[in-house]
């Protein structure tokens, strides 16, 4: 039995966690934090959990005893002020955030405008991508959850930047992504009457998964790369899209492109290579990412098209599979549900 605790359970993310946790006999949920739900049942916060979850929200405090791993689901800035207080006291810790994702202390501050208050961490965290990092991931004592863009787009791009099929430098992306990568307590522009029948990009070349992108893709790959990255807003609750242009080195059939990426991703059960377009609503409420390829025979570019749920593949879901990698259980375990 593993037992585990949600730091930060009231948001979006942590709920999500909650629900995957609590369908699994071999795992227990013992707490879960909430600054501001604190004394407040789950179940009046969250009606669909009344008769499966019997826990009350509590203070966060960092004596763990009993807990074998912590997940980490607060806003950015939080969990570096308590993962080293989390660190004598639990002995495997999984945050959903990006306060870990980066090795630079000083590039964090760049894109997440304050300091890091936990930089002597940094290079003891393992980025938790299971399909190109596993045997990291499953010794690692602090795992750094990928952001959701991140996830879309490594996934997509790794096996051409890996093969040199594609040039390394003017890839353009776009992703689009529903309002809950947002977060449950966000700001009035993520609001149903903003985003509503509205498409809006926001954080043109400043966007903090952005470095993220580069530096895992750099580390798999060992490549340098650069890239345009746009994320939009669109009016769906979860899911994202993202459509990636990248100039194809030789001439190469759609047919041999897929076969190198399924070979690419042989072991990895939750990477789906489709030869039809992706659609998010494929991959809705499960862990998976699709991925399509197609060639654009007038320009040579080689157009990959990648889906994800941000709260399952982009959050929780990943958060988990990392979980069972690092107890030596099947990556699949309680995400095929």
């Amino acid at each position: 039995m593993i037992t585990a605790a949600i730091i930060g359970a009231s948001g979006y993310s942590g709920a999500e966690l909650l629900r995957l946790l609590s369908m699994r006999s071999d795992v227990q949920v013992k707490k879960v934090t909430a600054h501001t739900y604190a004394g407040t049942r789950v179940e009046e916060l969250y009606p669909v959990f009344s008769g499966r979850v019997e826990l009350e929200f509590e203070a966060f405090s960092n004596q763990l005893g009993g807990v074998e791993v912590a997940f980490v689901a607060l806003p950015s800035g939080e969990a570096m002020k308590i993962v080293p207080q989390l660190s004598s006291s639990v002995g495997r810790i999984i945050d959903l955030g990006g306060d870990f994702r980066l090795r630079s202390a000083a590039l964090y501050e760049k894109y997440y405008h304050h300091p890091h208050a936990a930089p002597s961490a940094l290079d003891r965290a393992v980025y938790g991508l299971p399909e190109l990092f596993s045997d990291s991931i499953q010794s690692a004592p602090l795992v750094a959850n990928p952001g959701c863009y991140a996830t879309s787009v490594i996934l997509a791009l790794a096996p051409a930047l890996k093969h040199d099929i594609v040039a390394s430098e003017g890839i353009v992306v776009n992703s689009l992504s529903g309002v809950s990568g947002a977060g449950r307590t966000s700001a009035i522009d993520f609001s149903f009457s903003e985003i509503n029948e509205n498409i809006r990009a926001y954080k043109v070349g400043t966007h903090q998964h952005t470095p993220e992108i580069q530096s895992i893709l750099e580390q798999a790959t060992g490549r340098t790369i650069s890239f345009s990255f746009v994320p939009h807003l669109v009016p769906i609750t979860r899911g994202i899209y993202t459509t990636i242009h990248a100039r194809l080195r030789a001439g190469m059939s759609e047919s041999e492109l897929i076969e190198i990426y399924q070979s690419f991703y042989r072991d990895a059960p939750f990477v789906r290579i489709k030869r039809q377009i992706p659609q998010v609503k494929d991959v809705l409420y499960t862990n998976f990412c699709d991925v399509g390829l197609v060639v654009d025979r007038h320009t040579n570019d080689l157009i990959l098209i990648s889906v994800i749920d941000n709260l399952m593949k982009g959050a929780a879901g990943q958060a988990v599979q990392n979980m069972n990698i690092m107890f030596g259980i099947p990556q699949e375990r309680g995400l095929h549900s």
